[in-house]
């Protein structure tokens, strides 16, 4: 029903994305929009997937483990895609824990330099 679809410049705003960035997301076959002519429409399918686009961003997956997580619902189906969520998302939240280590070290190290810094200064 043409009722329930966007057209592009609607998506755009909907999910406050770019042009560029919309188009990048169909080229790397992400969206496939419905086409009339020139025009791009993208229906509840493309609606839900740039939900889990944008979540998927959000927690840092790259947009290829994006792309091949959606690949696993349309080839082998739900569950097979809920385990391999499962999967990815064990692997990003070991990911994103080294990297809340690695900050709290930098954290830390700055904050010693600062310190030492303005005592320094303060001595004189």
């Amino acid at each position: 029903m043409a009722d329930d679809r966007l057209s592009f410049k609607q998506m755009c705003a909907e999910f406050e994305v770019t042009p560029r960035t919309l188009r990048y997301y169909e080229y790397i076959e992400l969206l496939k929009p419905d086409r009339e002519g020139r025009s791009r429409f993208y229906g509840p399918r493309e609606r839900a997937r740039m939900k889990l686009i944008l979540r998927g961003r959000k927690f840092g997956f790259q947009l290829e483990d994006i792309r091949q997580w959606l690949l696993i619902y349309e080839n082998e189906g739900n569950e097979a895609q809920m385990r391999a969520w499962v999967d990815l998302a064990d692997g990003q939240l070991a990911e994103l824990e080294e990297q809340r280590k690695q900050l709290a070290n930098a954290t830390a190290e700055l904050k010693d330099l600062r310190d030492s810094v303005a005592n320094e200064l303060a001595s004189k």
